[in-house]
């Protein structure tokens, strides 16, 4: 088997950035403190005269942010999931969520992935906090090559945007020129039994387990969903008709973010039964495979999601 290469996706995120700065003056980057870690450095070193590092001020950075979309610039906040979300959740959703402003929210440590930093550092709950604000396209990448078109595609769109990034690598399961589209799933293995969509760190892991699946005779589909919002709510109802059983996957929280959003839709869609693999926790200190393991985030779980899932057909 070939050792998949792995790419950290907010490395990615730097190198699109300032690939981006550099075509569109208009883009100005805000930092509370951790702009090595984010990956926006680059842009700053380049660009000081747009580069803002607000300190441990997280709400004052959504505020200014806001400030400079409204004057028609393109403002970039990094920082990591768990203070670009909940600390200044009060800023986004006045600022920048009701009027609409052409924000884009970029964070990295995402989930469990943030691994030795443990639970106060884990954002579980991102994912739920920004799909609660309307108006905003939320992405979730799963790998590096993707990483490069979600951040190119927010960065000229209109309109308020956020996009989770894990610390650590992730497989490279893209090719390049696959064809990227904000608010469409992406069918990344062909399957007839039972559909597992997936996002983020995620997606690799239900590739593994539909090879597994696959050894056993059972043909799983995997739909790459990279935007939650605005969802492919169709996308996912032919899916759920094609396959008759699905199977969520994701690093958060079960309420809230990948799970929720699929049920909902195709509750009106294309009722079918649903097993979510999902935190139904919070997390603790480890490292980050063993994290994985202990909470159920591998292909076995989805594995064994999916077989309850084609049980449960009609």
């Amino acid at each position: 088997m070939t050792t998949p290469t792995l790419v950290a996706p907010r490395e990615v995120f730097g190198k699109t950035l300032l690939y981006m700065g550099r075509k569109d003056p208009r883009i100005v980057v805000l930092g509370a403190d951790l702009n090595k870690s984010t990956g926006a450095w680059a842009f700053m070193q380049e660009f000081p005269g747009r580069s803002f590092d607000l300190g441990i001020a997280e709400q004052n950075m959504m505020s200014m942010a806001a400030g400079f979309a409204a004057s028609g610039k393109i403002p970039v906040t990094t920082t990591f999931a768990v203070f670009g979300t909940g600390r200044p959740y009060d800023q986004i959703r006045l600022s920048i969520a009701q009027p609409r402003q052409n924000v884009k929210i970029v964070v990295t440590h995402a989930g469990l992935l943030t691994g030795e930093d443990g639970m106060s550092a884990e954002s579980i709950e991102d994912i739920a906090l920004m799909l609660a604000l309307p108006g905003f396209t939320v992405a979730v990448p799963s790998d590096g090559p993707e990483t490069d078109a979600v951040v190119r595609a927010v960065l000229t769109m209109e309109g308020p945007a956020f996009v989770r990034l894990p610390r650590a690598a992730l497989p490279v399961i893209h090719r390049d020129g696959f064809s990227f589209r904000l608010g469409k799933a992406e069918t990344m293995r062909p399957g007839d039994d039972v559909a597992i969509v997936a996002c983020g760190a995620l997606v690799a892991i239900a590739l593994a387990a539909a090879e597994h699946l696959a050894r056993e005779g059972v043909q799983a589909r995997v739909v790459n969903l990279a935007t939650l919002a605005p969802l492919d709510e169709e996308g996912l109802a032919q899916a759920a008709r094609e396959t008759g059983a699905v199977v969520t996957a994701e690093e958060h929280f079960i309420r809230g973010g990948l799970n929720s959003v699929v049920s909902q839709a195709l509750a009106a869609r294309a009722p079918v039964p649903v097993e979510a693999v999902a935190l139904r926790s919070y997390g603790e200190s480890g490292k980050p495979t063993e994290l994985f393991e202990k909470y159920g985030l591998t292909p076995a779980n989805i594995v064994a999601a999916a077989k309850r899932a084609i049980a449960r057909k009609r």
